[in-house]
């Protein structure tokens, strides 16, 4: 595939056929993701493969801490506390583009929770990565991991593969730490669901937008 082709290929996918994505292809993926540029070639990504009995541990453990009551909370924050303009709008709109597939209503809490729910099923994919980062590093690394992030999910394409990153692995770090044996000198960067895209689901259909250049890029030549 085209590297223009897979990186405008690339969406998340929400929901995924039950089909097993070859050791190997993972590796691979994996292996030139890895090409990706970092601050000194420090090279801070980790990740944990979940895939069979493993990945069915993860998920049970994960949909069990999201039943029981307990607080969860992410050890970095994602979002700001308000969202200013543009961002606000953006945010609502791929939100209720969504659930409108879903046909799920405003005020409809708990058909909302049951689908949040879903990325603790990695979306039924087959594969599940849960990636990290050491604790000690700054923002710098982080930057160089949103690369390396963007390297698995189009690499993913190559092969046919979709993906979905999913923030919403953060608050379980917990969970990961008791099932994979994450050391606390990690913190949970974001997990993704891995695998082969389920065509007759309708939130695929989604289709996100992208601002035009003009709302974001400015051309200097004097």
């Amino acid at each position: 595939m085209h590297a223009i082709e897979a990186i405008a290929s690339r969406r998340s996918v929400r929901a995924f056929k039950p089909d097993p994505v070859p050791p190997e292809v993972i590796r691979e993926i994996l292996e030139v993701s890895a090409r990706a540029p970092s601050g000194t070639n420090m090279q801070p990504w980790k990740a944990r493969v979940v895939t069979g009995a493993a990945r069915e541990r993860l998920t049970r453990a994960a949909l069990a801490a999201g039943m029981n009551g307990a607080e969860l909370k992410a050890e970095y924050k994602y979002y700001p506390d308000r969202f200013p303009e543009p961002y606000l709008t953006r945010r609502r709109k791929v939100g209720w583009d969504l659930y409108g597939l879903l046909g799920i209503q405003r005020g409809e809490t708990d058909k909302m929770r049951a689908q949040h729910a879903r990325n603790q099923m990695f979306f039924d994919a087959p594969v599940g990565i849960v990636f990290s980062v050491d604790r000690v590093l700054e923002i710098g690394s982080w930057l160089d991991y949103g690369m390396f992030l963007e390297n698995v999910m189009v690499a993913a394409r190559a092969f046919g593969l979709h993906s979905c990153p999913q923030v919403a692995w953060t608050p379980y770090h917990e969970t990961v730490r008791e099932v994979l044996g994450m050391p606390e000198e990690e913190v949970v960067v974001c997990g993704m669901a891995l695998g082969y895209e389920d065509e007759s689901a309708v939130e695929n259909s989604l289709r996100t937008e992208r601002a035009p250049l003009s709302d974001w890029v400015s051309f200097h030549d004097e």
